[in-house]
């Protein structure tokens, strides 16, 4: 009998990628609107990649099994 395929969540996907050694990238919040109030330090923060860790990671990579 052949194994079932599973369903990708789609918004998930969209959302995150699982790097080669796998790890769960995300874009870091707060870089959308109302920027002239954060400090030039906070905005080149908020560019750089985020990972989630721990049972985040692990429900995250659940609902993306082929990616």
């Amino acid at each position: 009998m052949a194994k079932l395929k599973l369903k990708t969540n789609r918004a998930t996907a969209k959302r995150f990628n699982v790097t080669a050694t796998g790890k769960v990238q995300h874009k870091k919040k707060g870089m959308r609107h109302n920027l002239e109030c954060r400090s030039k330090s906070a905005k080149r923060k908020l560019r750089q990649t985020g990972y989630l860790t721990g049972a985040d990671a692990a429900n995250t990579k659940a609902l993306i099994p082929y990616k």
